[in-house]
């Protein structure tokens, strides 16, 4: 029987009014974006991310509206992922204290290379300027803060020179902060190496109780 325009098709093959499931996630385009930025930094396009994702510039726009809306989803994404990031590396430690040292130089380990880490770091600089991503900046340094203090927790016991907890995970994070910003501009080694080695000159410190401790 022919097929009239109008015509409802109950056929199998043709699905009509059926969603289809998505084959591209969010995810993909996420990912696609963080690769974007640390390789441009703040001034890539949504073409650069569909281009990167291997969809068309209107899915990605579909899919978060503007590049704006793009940003905060990317910075969503980066908090989930920090925390289970640090969590995993915690957990995985061999001892507490390698646990709270792991939790400390997982925070930063997905900046790349020198290169890619100074272009996050372009973003982050636009991030500080617009309201709504320095909340999401302030947000993401409190899971950091949470993480860093459920690692702590743990640790403190073996680290007699460590000052108060909420001390402590203030000195650690922001540790780590400056030495992603410093090496971001003055690379020499590997982050990861440079964050182990800064984080292990405190912890060593608080383990020896060298500061005496206010605990």
């Amino acid at each position: 029987m022919p097929v009239r325009l109008g015509d409802t098709v109950n056929e199998p093959w043709f699905n009509n009014g059926v969603p289809r499931p998505r084959t591209i996630t969010d995810q993909r385009l996420l990912d696609a974006a963080h690769v974007v930025v640390g390789r441009v930094g703040p001034g890539f396009t949504l073409a650069q991310v569909a281009a990167e994702a291997g969809v068309s510039v209107g899915t990605v726009a579909t899919r978060f509206g503007s590049k704006d809306r793009l940003v905060q989803a990317v910075f969503d994404n980066a908090t989930a992922e920090v925390a289970r990031t640090m969590r995993a590396a915690a957990d995985a430690a061999a001892d507490p204290v390698a646990g709270l040292r792991a939790a400390a130089v997982g925070t930063f380990i997905s900046l790349g290379d020198a290169d890619t880490a100074a272009n996050h770091l372009g973003q982050l600089g636009h991030d500080l300027i617009d309201p709504v991503l320095r909340a999401k900046l302030a947000t993401h340094f409190e899971v950091m803060s949470a993480e860093l203090a459920r690692a702590f927790d743990r640790a403190a016991g073996s680290l007699p020179g460590a000052p108060a907890p909420d001390v402590a995970v203030r000195v650690l994070l922001s540790l780590v902060n400056g030495i992603s910003i410093d090496w971001s501009v003055r690379p020499h080694g590997t982050l990861a190496d440079r964050l182990g080695a800064d984080v292990d000159a405190v912890l060593g410190a608080w383990r020896r109780g060298d500061e005496g401790g206010n605990r």
